[in-house]
């Protein structure tokens, strides 16, 4: 079935065949910033909120938070597909992903104030508005922006030069928001201002999401889908049976392979992210301090900025693959000497420079990379399979944060946490039993350093771009006839 969006749809502000500066500023590094940064913070502290300000640590004898997070991901799995198939079936002048950046705007900025506007109710009643506003946001919501958003640096253009340099504008934009604003501002800043105060809480996170929605359509005006664009100029379009762009993409092995890399990365990455507020409280400083989050943060900003500059400059020489694979081995030995002094700030802060200097490169060229077997996909198959391959891509994504936000959960709720209270208006945490430490030491600096070791030795098969600029000229050629 083919999907048209209204051909009335407004104009993109890009014209130029080729990539322009107006176009890096604003559609990839300033336009997505808003719903980065709500996702940020959501990453970060969604959980703190359920844990600590509604406390639903002990609902159902803890089972809620584990079960809850894994089962909407199933629903975030459907609508992934659904979303996947319906980008693949869209041809307007737009575009076939940007369109769905327009609709999304204003869905963020809703779900995402009813994510927190959890009404002082019944214990049921409170359960039931969290899994419906978790769902319409993951569910509905940051899926329609998150598969237009992740399919625009593959769709922008065919040139890898380009592509590139627009895939380190967007991560900028992601660095910027999680690894300045939420990583540095909200530890020393926003969360000891606001504790456990459930209307700060409302207040904040309403302002963040009201953000989203300009932002969000700034992307739109500022972005262009070059390569979608060629076959609607020369009256290509088809409709390829999903069936067929199923069995193309788990057919292929490069696609299989750097699927199985984002899911060990991400899997890992998941667990640390959501295990990061509790090691800083409870591990190696105290309850929102101010400093020790803010301290760690410092240090992964550090190398970050340093790759805006470094990264792509290697990648070009010796190969994206090559960077990022020696990058985990660093990856890996830097995760080794923070798990070995978990409690000690200098060595923790040299091994996290370390192993933050071997992350640079997956988070830089990762869809740059992708794009290039979007592209070897297309050389292969004879049709583009864009939106489903972005829909298994971002169930991947949703999947490992809920399911690994349930198990870390279920480690936390077994292990006895013991969530803080307020105290004459001051939120005072509980002392934390040493199981609670272990697993969030683990969860923060030990899993990374056997899916580093992994991905390093996966990522001597990922060979893919050593013929891209070849498969690309016979696409071309293949075209013109």
């Amino acid at each position: 079935m083919k999907q048209t969006t209204s051909k009335r749809l407004p104009a993109s502000r890009i014209r130029s065949q080729d990539v322009t500066n107006r176009e890096k500023w604003l559609g990839y590094l300033l336009g997505p910033a808003g719903a980065l940064l709500l996702n940020a913070v959501l990453a970060t502290y969604l959980n703190v909120y359920y844990t600590d300000v509604l406390k639903l640590t002990t609902v159902w004898g803890g089972a809620f938070l584990v079960v809850f997070p894994i089962i909407s991901k199933v629903v975030d799995a459907f609508t992934n597909v659904l979303m996947g198939y319906v980008i693949d079936r869209t041809h307007t002048p737009a575009g076939k992903a940007r369109p769905w950046l327009l609709l999304s705007a204003p869905l963020l900025t809703v779900t995402g104030i009813l994510l927190f506007t959890v009404p002082n109710a019944s214990e049921t009643v409170q359960v039931i508005w969290v899994v419906l506003s978790y769902n319409l946001f993951y569910s509905f919501a940051y899926t329609i922006f998150n598969m237009s958003h992740n399919l625009m640096v593959p769709l922008s253009t065919r040139d890898t030069t380009q592509r590139g340099s627009l895939s380190v504008f967007n991560q900028i934009a992601t660095i910027m928001m999680s690894g300045i604003l939420v990583a540095l501002v909200f530890p020393m800043v926003i969360m000891p201002m606001i504790g456990v105060d459930k209307g700060k809480w409302i207040a904040l996170m309403c302002v963040l999401s009201a953000l989203a929605l300009p932002l969000t359509l700034l992307e739109y005006f500022f972005t262009k889908e070059r390569v979608t664009l060629e076959n609607q100029d020369e009256g290509e379009e088809q409709a390829v049976p999903f069936r067929q762009q199923l069995r193309a993409i788990f057919t292929d092995r490069y696609m299989i392979l750097i699927y199985v890399y984002f899911l060990l990365f991400t899997a890992g990455s998941s667990i640390k992210n959501v295990s990061l507020v509790y090691f800083c409280n409870y591990v190696l400083g105290t309850y929102n301090d101010g400093f020790t989050q803010t301290m760690l943060s410092v240090i992964g900003g550090i190398p970050m900025g340093i790759g805006i500059f470094a990264v792509w400059p290697l990648a070009k020489k010796f190969g994206k693959r090559n960077v990022t694979l020696a990058g985990f081995i660093l990856y890996a030995i830097g995760g080794v000497i923070c798990w070995m002094f978990p409690t000690n700030m200098t060595i923790m802060l040299v091994g996290q420079f370390i192993k933050n200097i071997g992350g640079l490169p997956c988070a830089y060229v990762f869809m740059a990379l992708f794009a290039d077997v979007l592209d070897h996909m297309e050389w292969k198959t004879g049709f583009r399979s864009d939106g489903i391959a972005m829909s298994v891509y971002n169930i991947i994504a949703v999947a490992m944060v809920g399911v690994c936000t349930g198990i870390f959960n279920g480690m936390l709720s077994s292990a006895g946490y013991v969530a803080p209270e307020i105290v004459n208006g001051v939120t005072v945490a509980a002392a934390q039993p040493e199981t609670v430490k272990s697993v969030i030491t683990f969860g923060f600096v030990g899993l990374e350093v056997f899916t580093g070791v992994i991905l390093a030795v996966l990522l001597i098969f990922l060979n893919v771009e050593k013929d891209i600029g070849k498969k690309q000229a016979e696409i071309k050629a293949r075209r013109e006839k």
